[in-house]
C-alpha cells in the first residue's frame, strides 16, 4: 500500500483548525476537512494542550512591508539613507539599522526583511508561575488536593488581598498545565483536574445524555417554588446517582443555596434501595433544610411517593433530556469524578470513605459562593436556625 505524502499545513490552515476546535468540532471532524486522519491534526493542537495561540500583532512603530518595499526600490535607484528616511517620515538611524541587519544595500530584499522582523519579534512572554516559584508551589499544592484552578485563584485573592504578586488567574493556571513548554507546573498535575485530559476542550464541546424512563405521578420542575429557583432560601436539594462498573452506584445530593454535598452508599439502583437511602439521609436534616428534592427521570425514583410520605419532602422532576435543570448536582457529579473515575467499582467504597470525599468537597472554596466553602455557608444556615 502506497504511503500518503506528508502534509505541511499553512498558517491559514492551522488558523482554521484552531477556529473549528474552538467551536467544538472533534479531531475527526477537523481532519475530514483536509482529507487526513486525526493524528495529523492532534499533533498540532496537542503542542499547545488544545489552547489556541494568541493572535500576533505588530507594533504600530514597526516598519511595514510597504515601507520595506519602498526602501528596496529606493536602494535600487541609488538614493541615500537620509533621502529614504525623509520620504518615509522615519529617522535615518531606523532606516540604516534596517538595511544593515538585512544584508546591506546590495542584498536588501523587502519580503525577506519583513519575514525576519516577524520571526525576531516572536518572543514568548515568560508566564507568571515560571517567574514566581513560591506561587507555583502554592498552586501545585492546592491542585494535589483536587482544588480547581478557579477555586485556587479565588482563594489567593481572599488570602492575599492587594498583593498581585501572590495572585494568579485561573486561566494562567490552565494554560501553564496544558502548555508544558511554560515549565512551571508538572504534567502529572493534570490528573487532579475535574476532567483530566491531555488537551483542553472548547466549552462548546458537549456530550448529550440519552433521555430516561417515565415516572408515574411525577411533579414537573416547573411547579417547584420560586424560592428554590433563585437559591435565596436554603433547604432545596438536587440528587442523582453516580454510576460505576459492575452495576455500582452512589447517591449524590447537593443543597442548592450552600452547595453542601452529601453522599450515600447503596447496594444497587433498585427503587426501594434508593428511596430507603434517601429517607435515611433526609431524617438527619433539620426541618428548615428539608423543603424539596429535584431529580431526573431515572427509574430509581419509581417509588418517589413513598419518600414524600416518609419525609414530607416533595420531589420535582426535570423535563425529559434536560439534566442541566439540576445544574448544581451535574456540576457536583463532575467534581466527584476526580475521586471516582468512570469504570471504577463503587461498591468497594465504605460509607466512611464517601463521607471523607464529601468533606473534601465541602471544604473547597467555590466561585459561586464568593470563594467561601459550602461547609461555611451550611454552618451559617444551621446557626441561624438555632
Amino acid at each position: 500500500m502506497k504511503q500518503r505524502p506528508r502534509i505541511y499545513y499553512s498558517e491559514a490552515q492551522k488558523a482554521l483548525m484552531w477556529d473549528r476546535w474552538k467551536k467544538g468540532d472533534t479531531l475527526h471532524q477537523i481532519a475530514q476537512m483536509f482529507d487526513r486522519h486525526h493524528p495529523s491534526i492532534q499533533g498540532i493542537l496537542s503542542q499547545r494542550g488544545g489552547i489556541a495561540p494568541p493572535l500576533r500583532r505588530r507594533s504600530g512603530l514597526a516598519l511595514t512591508l510597504s515601507e520595506r518595499e519602498e526602501i528596496s526600490r529606493a536602494l535600487v535607484s541609488g538614493q541615500s539613507v537620509r533621502a529614504i528616511a525623509e520620504k518615509l517620515g522615519r529617522a535615518p538611524s531606523t532606516v540604516s539599522r534596517e538595511i544593515t541587519r538585512n544584508g546591506g544595500a546590495d542584498s536588501y530584499r523587502a519580503g525577506a526583511a519583513d519575514q525576519k522582523a516577524w520571526d525576531r519579534a516572536h518572543r514568548p512572554k515568560v508566564c507568571k508561575l515560571a517567574q514566581n516559584r513560591a506561587l507555583a508551589h502554592q498552586v501545585a499544592g492546592k491542585l494535589r488536593i483536587n482544588w480547581a484552578p478557579q477555586q485556587i485563584a479565588g482563594w489567593l485573592k481572599r488570602a492575599y488581598p492587594g498583593d498581585v504578586n501572590s495572585q494568579v488567574s485561573h486561566e494562567t493556571i490552565y494554560r501553564t498545565l496544558f502548555i508544558q513548554s511554560r515549565g512551571a507546573l508538572k504534567k502529572e498535575l493534570l490528573e487532579h483536574l475535574r476532567r483530566p485530559r491531555a488537551m483542553r476542550r472548547s466549552r462548546h464541546h458537549t456530550i448529550k445524555r440519552i433521555g430516561l424512563g417515565k415516572i408515574v405521578g411525577a411533579v414537573s420542575i416547573s411547579e417547584r417554588p420560586a424560592t428554590a429557583e433563585d437559591r435565596a432560601v436554603p433547604g432545596h436539594w438536587e440528587g442523582d446517582l453516580l454510576c460505576g462498573s459492575k452495576n455500582s452506584f452512589i447517591v449524590t445530593l447537593v443543597e442548592r443555596s450552600t452547595r453542601y454535598v452529601m453522599l450515600s452508599k447503596i447496594e444497587d439502583k433498585n427503587s426501594d434501595t434508593v428511596i430507603d437511602a434517601l429517607i435515611r439521609v433526609a431524617r438527619k436534616l433539620p426541618d428548615e433544610l428539608s423543603k424539596s428534592l429535584t431529580w431526573d427521570r431515572g427509574t430509581e425514583m419509581a417509588n418517589h411517593k413513598r419518600f414524600t410520605l416518609a419525609t414530607d419532602i416533595q420531589i420535582y422532576f426535570c423535563d425529559p433530556q434536560n439534566p442541566w435543570q439540576r445544574g448544581s448536582n451535574e456540576n457536583t457529579n463532575g467534581l466527584l469524578r476526580q475521586y471516582f473515575p468512570k469504570g471504577l467499582d463503587l461498591s468497594a467504597f465504605s460509607q466512611a470513605q464517601l463521607n471523607a470525599v464529601a468533606r473534601q468537597l465541602n471544604e473547597r472554596p467555590r466561585k459561586t459562593l464568593n470563594y467561601e466553602t459550602p461547609i461555611e455557608r451550611y454552618r451559617q444556615v444551621v446557626a441561624s436556625i438555632g
